[in-house]
């Protein structure tokens, strides 16, 4: 490995890439779990959330989400 490159140079990249990474899996978890329709199964999005990091959050958010129904915009409201 170079000996230029060292992890104190790059841990000010990392940090925040890592805080993203489990905001992302966080909320796609609570969103999964929350909601009523979802497109295919449950606990698959849960796997592919958990397993793909930063692929599986953006994924489950741009293709697993299924409509929202009136109740469950009436429940967020209050």
């Amino acid at each position: 490995m170079n000996s230029d490159i060292n992890l104190a140079k790059l841990l000010p990249l990392l940090i925040p890439v890592a805080i993203i990474e489990f905001g992302l899996l966080v909320w796609a978890l609570l969103d999964v779990i929350r909601r009523k329709n979802v497109k295919g199964p449950k606990i698959v999005w849960i796997i592919v959330v958990v397993v793909f990091e930063i692929i599986g959050p953006i994924a489950y958010f741009l293709f697993g989400r299924g409509e929202e129904s009136a109740e469950d915009d009436s429940e967020s409201n209050s």
